[in-house]
């Protein structure tokens, strides 16, 4: 049996993901694209490249180049069309954000009223809290002298 060394063993089929596959990357709006336009090449987000082949066919229109300033305006639909996916995906996000938040502060009020503490609009106030620790505070100081006092 010939053991030779396979080459390439680190890309083994299978093993993490596939780049011919057709996964989305995620939407970000700092996602810098490479963009072959119709006669020239244009790198950017999709704001700068939607806002560049806008002036580009507005351009060309000046001109008079009716087929290049359709073709540029094309391409800067197509820039519109991922800007207005990625700001359904933020507000999607955000809304999924909110009712977790949402979520997690029920199940933490659920979680403190069996409890039998009190809601919030029976919760002392901060300085309520702060003269009752301090009359604790004084009034174990007191217990403890009065013990070394009854001690000797």
């Amino acid at each position: 049996m010939n053991m030779k060394r396979i080459r390439g063993r680190h890309h083994r089929a299978g093993s993490g993901p596939s780049r011919s596959s057709n996964a989305q990357t995620p939407l970000n709006r700092n996602h810098v694209f490479d963009s072959n336009g119709p006669d020239l090449r244009v790198r950017g987000t999709a704001q700068q490249l939607f806002e560049k082949y806008l002036q580009l066919g507005r351009d060309a229109t000046g001109t008079g180049d009716r087929i290049l300033a359709e073709a540029y305006f094309q391409h800067a639909e197509h820039y519109f069309r991922i800007l207005n996916a990625m700001n359904q995906a933020a507000e999607k996000s955000q809304q999924e954000r909110t009712e977790r938040q949402q979520q997690r502060q029920r199940a933490y009020e659920d979680r403190r009223e069996p409890r039998g503490e009190r809601s919030d609009e029976e919760q002392p106030s901060q300085e309520q809290d702060a003269e009752h620790n301090a009359e604790r505070s004084s009034e174990d100081d007191q217990d403890h002298r009065t013990a070394e006092v009854e001690a000797d």
